[in-house]
């Protein structure tokens, strides 16, 4: 956040993108995918497999994420390849497991 910025009230697009990247935040099943795409980028079917889910449940979560700007892919044939597509929140949240794995 610049300076200019600081202590100003949001606006209302700025609270729905915060609230809705916490709330992508907020779920375990994308908290996992976006931990193993922090480490590497992994096809639907390689995150199912690595992560024991449904494919469909990843791809479910992947268009949710994706929204968000938080996943991205590439096409390779016909295949898609995901990774992480915001820094910023990938940081956040390796520092928040981090935090919850200090003791």
């Amino acid at each position: 956040m610049d300076d200019e910025n600081k202590g100003r009230d949001l606006d209302e697009e700025t609270l729905f993108i915060v609230s809705q990247t916490f709330k992508a935040l907020g779920d375990p099943t994308r908290i996992r995918i976006l931990n193993l795409l922090f480490h590497k980028e992994l096809s639907v079917n390689g995150i199912a497999d690595t992560l024991h889910l449904k494919q469909s449940t990843v791809s479910h979560q992947l268009r949710f994420l994706k929204n968000l700007r938080l996943v991205k892919y590439r096409r390779d044939g016909t295949t898609l390849y995901y990774s992480h597509d915001d820094d910023h929140v990938m940081n956040t949240l390796r520092q928040t497991i981090e935090h919850a794995c200090h003791n």
